[in-house]
């Protein structure tokens, strides 16, 4: 039987594919949940960075003692607020200015003004009182004209120092591990770009193919780029965050598109002996496929069963338990209406399903909603404690 591990030691040796003391919980409660136990209006923490979002998280892992995960970590400084948004460092040649265009008693808006050597683009995002943030204009509303803003959004990152990371990898401590986070290129990351959503993103994949290539070559070289300076620093695993691969584009895009720079990073980070992680929601068997055959990725997340997902954590520990570790992957709607003795045993189910050899990580199918009870959430740290003994 292993030694007690700390939470930090618990995630990682998870993430590593090998056997830790317990199955860590660490249901995804990364936005909402922590905004809530605050007490103050959402647009505290996601406008004003008061207190900011990582460091309302670590006080919701101290609030339910469960296994922390954070995913946010980045190299460049450490900004806590929204309101005075500045470059990255020097090489960053974007000057942002945010206006509040509209404040009611459950929304501000708030124009965020961006400023390249090549003209000036805009978004626009609520902030509400009790929701995370939405935005609703994105900076690029003719994305053939304004193309040439878009090679300052992917600057040199050789010379980030990794402050904001560390800061917060301190502030976690033995409560959890932190990621060092990067993204994939892909229609999801399109989505938060270019104005009129998917039907124009479609649009330009098939009338403008040789913008959506470079956009790939842009991000995939920035990619990289940053994540070989991260790995300088030696972060405690590389987090990869890239919701939607498969809800927001086809599986034939995501190989011609994501596929590249996830075999890519992955490398780098085995190489490295960096742990590397994947999140994407919605539908992912197909991603597991093609992670375990032509990538180095260490685990992934969050498995999402039907209605929103197409994972059978049962079958997926069956088939490649040998090459990936999993975390997930409760459906975060029967958590919200589950009793607690209900959501017991549906962490029991999941416990059986993965806990066998290692590599599991007792979590959620995606993010926790803002009004699960306090109870059902506690339930599954218990959960892991009574069933997840190795």
């Amino acid at each position: 039987m292993p030694a007690r591990m700390t939470s930090k030691e618990r995630m990682l040796t998870a993430f590593r594919n090998l056997q830790p003391d317990r199955v860590p919980a660490s249901p995804d409660i990364s936005n909402m949940v922590p905004c809530k136990l605050t007490g103050k209006p959402f647009w505290d923490i996601y406008l004003y960075g008061n207190p900011p979002l990582w460091k309302a998280y670590i006080e919701a892992v101290k609030h339910y003692k469960m296994d922390g995960w954070q995913y946010g970590g980045h190299l460049g400084p450490l900004i806590d607020s929204n309101r005075a948004l500045r470059p990255m460092d020097r090489n960053d040649k974007r000057k942002f200015r945010n206006v509040i265009v509209n404040k009611t008693s459950n929304v501000i808006i708030v124009r965020t003004y961006c400023k390249t050597p090549k003209g000036e683009l805009w978004s626009e995002t609520n902030y509400y009182r009790d929701q995370p943030p939405w935005t609703t204009r994105k900076y690029f509303k003719d994305f053939e004209k304004e193309f040439e803003n878009l090679q300052y959004f992917y600057p040199d990152p050789s010379n980030l120092s990794g402050e904001a990371y560390w800061t917060m990898t301190k502030a976690m401590g033995d409560l959890g591990t932190t990621g060092l986070s990067i993204g994939l290129p892909g229609f999801q990351d399109l989505f938060g770009l270019i104005d009129g959503g998917l039907p124009q993103i479609c649009r330009l994949y098939m009338q403008k193919p040789h913008l959506i290539k470079e956009y790939r070559r842009m991000h995939h070289d920035y990619t990289v780029s940053y994540v070989e300076r991260g790995l300088q620093i030696q972060p405690e695993f590389l987090m990869i965050g890239a919701s939607g691969l498969l809800t927001l584009q086809s599986p034939k895009i995501f190989v011609e598109i994501s596929l590249p720079t996830l075999r890519e990073v992955t490398r780098m980070a085995e190489e490295a002996d960096i742990p590397s992680h994947l999140h994407s929601c919605g539908k992912e068997k197909f991603i597991v496929e093609k992670a375990v055959s032509e990538t180095n990725l260490s685990s992934i997340e969050p498995l999402e069963p039907p209605p929103s997902g197409d994972c059978d954590l049962a079958e997926i520990k069956k088939l490649y338990s040998d090459k990936i570790a999993l975390k997930g992957n409760i459906q975060t709607t029967r958590l919200l209406l589950a009793s607690p003795k209900q959501v017991e045993m549906m962490a029991k189910e999941c416990i059986e399903a993965a806990k066998e050899g290692g590599g599991y990580v007792l979590s959620t199918g995606d993010q926790v909603g803002r009004d699960t009870p306090d109870e059902n959430i506690i339930a599954i740290v218990k959960a892991a404690r009574k069933y997840g003994k190795y």
